[in-house]
């Protein structure tokens, strides 16, 4: 038998499907629900337990790790009779990895610790990819001790791991990560169609600017999309809507101005709004070249 803590994990999506997958093969056992039998049933295959409920899955759990889309998804889980809080036992580590308000996070560790669970907020970045290949970017709000204590599990699923202060700070961070990506995605966007206005070749200019000051992680992993016009979701349009939205309230609350990042949010909006909120958000691209008059719509 293992010694290393039974895990339950909630959130089978894009993410946590690989996520979970890269527990087990690191030798946790680990217990997954989500609402999807089909998510249920690739965890089995990989190794996992498919479990019937939240209850079922948390039960025994030593570490419970949840990854849903928002907010309100997080506290659906978390809440009430059949959540987290009322069914794992006293003593467990929750560790929340979804992308939500700083607020909820600390909402739920409070509530959690009225229960005896511990809590971190641990968003990760990296999308689809990161999450596949186990390189991660994690930031983790919550107790030094907690941190130390969940560091084994976080390195089988990311490479840079920092606690960047008390509950709540991972999601800020996070909002901050999420308000460069969307800049840095639009900029690439507006780049793109630049260029092949300008009757340059593509793939060589991206190369080249890849290697200089204009380089970024962004571009280097999204610049495949943006020259095949493939936006099959690694990280959906709609979820980064949600994460502007996040941003630019917490912005608000502490009273710091987003003259770019509101503009942006305003183009991640609009794309939404026209229906391509399912598709990746390198699919900003689209945006700028209705916008030049360029046509690729598929």
């Amino acid at each position: 038998m293992s010694n290393l803590p039974k895990i339950a994990w909630i959130g089978l999506g894009i993410m946590g499907s690989p996520m979970a997958e890269n527990l087990i093969k690191a030798g946790y056992q680990v217990s997954g629900f989500t609402l999807e039998q089909d998510k249920l049933d690739r965890l089995a295959a990989a190794g996992g337990t498919a479990a019937a409920s939240i209850a079922e899955a948390v039960k025994d759990a030593d570490v419970v790790i949840t990854m849903v889309p928002a907010s309100p998804q997080v506290e659906a889980i978390a809440y009430g009779p059949d959540g987290i809080l009322d069914n794992a036992k006293s003593g467990a580590l929750l560790i929340d990895m979804s992308s939500i308000t700083p607020q909820t996070s600390i909402d739920l560790a409070k509530a959690a610790g009225d229960k005896g669970i511990r809590v971190l907020d641990a968003p990760v970045s990296g999308g689809e990819a990161g999450a596949i290949e186990a390189v991660l970017s994690i930031m983790v709000g919550g107790e030094q001790t907690d941190f130390d204590a969940a560091r084994p599990i976080l390195e089988a699923l990311g490479k840079t791991i920092v606690l960047c202060g008390p509950h709540g700070s991972g999601q800020t961070v996070k909002a901050a990560n999420q308000l460069i990506v969307a800049i840095n995605i639009q900029a690439c966007a507006e780049a793109v169609v630049f260029l092949e206005k300008s009757g340059v070749d593509l793939p060589a200019a991206l190369d080249v600017l890849g290697g200089g000051l204009a380089g970024s992680t962004v571009l280097t992993r999204k610049k495949d999309n943006f020259k095949n016009r493939d936006f099959k979701p690694g990280f959906r349009i709609d979820l980064h809507h949600k994460d502007m939205g996040i941003v630019t309230d917490a912005a608000r609350t502490v009273g710091a101005a987003l003259p770019v990042g509101a503009v942006v949010a305003g183009l991640v909006a609009s794309l939404r709004a026209q229906g391509d909120g399912g598709l990746d958000h390198s699919a900003l691209l689209r945006g700028v070249e209705r916008l030049s008059g360029t046509t690729t719509e598929s």
